[in-house]
Order: structure tokens, then sequence, then C-alpha cells
């Protein structure tokens, strides 16, 4: 046998002078293969290092075992969190991950999903860019008996599985954590107007300000694009108010240093003359000599790992048991929870 070449099932067959089809069937366990033969077979495969062609397999299974992942940035920690949370349960599975980044842009998200259709990918599990508000790319997805289940930023309609951290309990405990630390004048950094969360967090901001009975002073909430240039200018916005806020709730970990970068070029002292609570709880954050006085956990690894477990019930189902039953979906909805990094 040739070095580089691998061993293949014609090789093991051609050796002990059997078929081709005793060889397959014996290294599956096969009833029908005689104990004897069925040893023979396994200790030559295990001999010459023989592995299945997977290819192959998948072919006959009309399955590639690969299943695509959509984010919109693997830079944020929040994603490679979450990414280790899918492929704990896709591995388990023996299914490979094929990871493509939207980088927040519709148009190349667009494409994503074109070129995971054409490499057949089993699966599909997203997160949405910040500009995606059109889901006509994920629904022609259905016609290929393609599955998809989103993560974090998830699609506002109703048919779609989901997993998400609840962005309404997060926030109402960071604003209610900041008035009672004295805060009166609460600014929000929030992200682009597209996004769900953005909306919940406005609304979240609300209720809880009425509740408290404080003045609701919409001049204080912003919006970011999620770039440094967009951030500080949404800072600068945000700090020119009379009388200045005293504490932000910003959208993510990773724009709060921003965000904090900016008022310190304006001098200002962080926990003393500002005061920050973000999103994410990221462990980057335990490395800062001033990190946001608190951070709302949103579990990205449980949040991956839950999608991934979705997705593989879905593949898992028989197509007949899928066109007999009425098609329902899943929304999961996962509790945030506020973790302070200073003492109270």
């Amino acid at each position: 046998m040739n070095g580089n070449k691998l061993p293949t099932i014609k090789e093991i067959a051609k050796r002990l002078n059997v078929s081709v089809s005793t060889v397959s069937r014996a290294l599956h366990d096969h009833p029908g293969i005689g104990l004897r033969t069925k040893t023979r077979v396994q200790e030559l495969a295990r001999e010459l290092d023989y592995q299945p062609n997977q290819a192959a397999i998948s072919f006959k299974q009309s399955k590639t075992y690969t299943i695509g992942v959509v984010l919109p940035n693997l830079k944020e920690e929040f994603f490679s969190e979450a990414i280790n949370g899918i492929e704990e349960i896709a591995t388990g599975h023996k299914y490979n991950v094929l990871i493509s980044q939207s980088r927040d842009d519709i148009q190349r998200e667009k494409q994503i999903i074109s070129t995971m259709i054409n490499n057949r990918v089993d699966g599909i599990i997203a997160s949405l860019g910040a500009n995606t508000t059109s889901y006509e790319h994920f629904t022609t997805l259905k016609k290929y008996g393609i599955p998809v289940v989103f993560f974090d930023r998830v699609p506002s309609l109703p048919d779609f599985n989901k997993v998400y951290a609840n962005m309404n309990t997060g926030t109402r405990e960071a604003i209610e954590f900041l008035i009672e630390k004295g805060h009166r004048r609460i600014g929000v950094l929030n992200g682009p107007e597209k996004m769900r969360s953005t909306h919940e967090r406005i609304e979240t901001y609300k209720q809880v300000l009425i509740k408290k009975r404080l003045k609701i002073d919409l001049g204080l909430v912003t919006s970011t694009d999620l770039t440094r240039e967009g951030t500080h200018q949404a800072m600068q916005q945000l700090l020119s108010q009379r009388p200045r806020p005293t504490a932000i709730l910003v959208i993510n970990d990773y724009i709060a240093l921003d965000a904090m970068q900016y008022a310190r070029k304006q001098k200002l002292k962080i926990g003393k003359d500002i005061c920050f609570v973000s999103y994410a709880n990221l462990p980057i954050t335990s490395y800062l000599e001033t990190p946001p006085m608190a951070s709302v956990e949103q579990y990205p690894f449980q949040q991956g790992a839950k999608a991934a477990e979705i997705l593989m019930e879905l593949i898992d189902t028989p197509a007949k048991e899928k066109a007999q039953a009425p098609e329902t979906f899943q929304n999961v909805v996962i509790n945030g929870t506020l973790v302070i990094h200073t003492k109270r």
C-alpha cells in the first residue's frame, strides 16, 4: 500500500478475498455476517488504520454532518463564548461547525446563507447583524429543508426558533441598582435602532423611572452604530446634557470601554464623576483597574449550547414526522443577572 494513500473498503475486501458489501456490513456489526469474518475484517481495518469515507456516508444518508453558524463579529468575546457552547453540543453529535461573520452587513449575511446552502449544511445557527430587518434569506432555508435557530440577536417575528437573554430583567436590575446608588440622571447608550434589544431596553428604562417616580428625559437616551467613532459621538451628546448624567447604561462591555475612554479624555474620573453599567459581563472587565460598576450576565455559552441542542433535535426529526405534525417553534428565554463589580 502507498504510504500516502488512505486504505479503502475495496483494499480490505481484496486482501481477505471477500466482497466489498461483506466488508461494509462487517464494519457496521451487521448480524448477517459471521463472527469469524467480522473479526478478520475489523482486525485488518485496525491494522491498516482504516477511516470511514465520511463523504460517502454523508451522501448515502443525505447529510453532510456540518452545521453553519452566522455571527456578527468573532472579535467580541461574547460570540466566542457562544461558539464554545455550540461546538460542545455539535461535537457530541459528531457534527462539524462552519463559522462565518456577517460584520453587521446584511448583504454579507445574505451571501453567507447562500454559500451555506450551496455547501449543503444540515442546519444553521444565527445571530442577526445589527442592520438586519428582513429575513427572506432565512425563510428561504425552509425550501431546502435546512432548519435554523437564532440566538442572542433574534428576529421579532414568532415563526422562528429562538434562544435569547431576557433584556427586561437585566435592564431593570441595572437601573434599580444605579438608583439605589443615588443616581437620578441616568443615561442610556443604546445600540442601533434596528436591533430588537434597543427598543426593549428603552421601554424597561421608562418603566423603572416611572415606578421610581423619576423624571424621564429622553435627551439622556442615545445610540451608537457600535463603532468607536459612533460611541464617542454618542458620549459627546450625552455629556452635553445639562445637568449631565452621573451614570450611563451601555449596550455591552466593549462599547463601555470606548465610552469610558471618551469620558477620561473629558477629564472625568470613572466611578466618581461618572459611572457605567453594561451588558455581557465578559471576563476582560476583570482586568480593568476601573471596570463598569456592574454588568448584566447574558450567558453566551448557555445560549449557544441550547441553540445547538434545538438544532440537533430539528435535524434528527425524520422528514415524514415533520410533514405529519404541525410546525412549532421554540422560544427559549434565559434571564439575565446583574453582576456587581464594585463593593456596595
